[in-house]
């Protein structure tokens, strides 16, 4: 074994020079260790199974797809891929999240379908309002007389400038007009009882006047529906009451 500083010979083994006293153990090579690097199929399956819930499911099979094959590529890559920890929450969150999405649905849905209707209920109720608004707007001006009721909703858009949506329900299918005008209150005018039907919801058509025969529930999913009184109050009346209404009087 020659010095690498003097280059004298010295025996086999021997850790010092001879001559120079210099070191002759030979260093450890140092072997850099190379970290696994995580998965990109991994961490995408994590990221759409948390999506899926709020994606109705679209991203779940995605992520268990991804996620599967993350397990297959980590399993081959000999320690040069990690994260399977991901990749099995990636298949597995589908799985537990979906069916309780799914649950919660089904308990809030019915909940926010009585709310639309309310809602629709509610936009009705303040169509007839200003409908009622209109009709004694006219009243005021025609020596206390409602408009024709064959031609009440013309003269409502002409005289008062009702917009033609005023007589739409957002709960019905069609239109142009899903109200119409009780005939027997129109005759007496302003001298009908407060507590006469004056307007109504009915089936669609355009300056609709008559009674209950005209009267509809549906709109409403049958629960009732919106009535003006001559004094001015809306009312929803359920359909268990509507035959409660005045629609005339007893000598009419």
């Amino acid at each position: 074994m020659y010095c690498p500083k003097c280059g004298t010979e010295n025996p086999q083994g021997a850790q010092l020079c001879l001559s120079c006293g210099q070191n002759l153990t030979t260093p450890a090579v140092a072997v850099a260790i190379v970290p696994g690097k995580t998965s990109g199929l991994a961490t995408a399956s994590l990221i759409l199974a948390i999506l899926s819930p709020f994606t109705c499911g679209i991203t779940a099979l995605p992520a268990i797809i991804l996620g599967i094959v993350a397990l297959v590529q980590i399993s081959k890559g000999a320690g040069q891929l990690k994260g399977s920890g991901q990749a099995v929450a990636g298949i597995a969150v589908p799985f537990v999240a979906l069916p309780i999405v799914a649950l919660l649905m089904a308990i809030f849905m019915p909940a926010l379908a009585r709310t639309r209707q309310t809602a629709f209920r509610m936009v009705c109720a303040t169509n007839l309002k200003g409908l009622g608004s209109a009709m004694l707007i006219y009243a005021n001006d025609y020596d206390d007389k409602y408009p024709t009721p064959s031609e009440w909703c013309e003269l409502l858009v002409e005289h008062v400038e009702v917009t033609p949506k005023s007589f739409l329900c957002k709960g019905a299918p069609e239109g142009p007009c899903n109200y119409a005008m009780n005939e027997n209150a129109a005759k007496l005018g302003l001298k009908a009882p407060p507590d006469m039907v004056l307007l109504f919801e009915s089936t669609p058509g355009w300056n609709q006047s008559g009674g209950p025969e005209l009267l509809t529930t549906e709109n409403h999913q049958g629960d009732g529906c919106n009535i003006l009184f001559m004094d001015g109050y809306v009312e929803f009346v359920k359909t268990q009451r509507l035959n409660e209404l005045l629609w005339k009087l007893p000598d009419q």
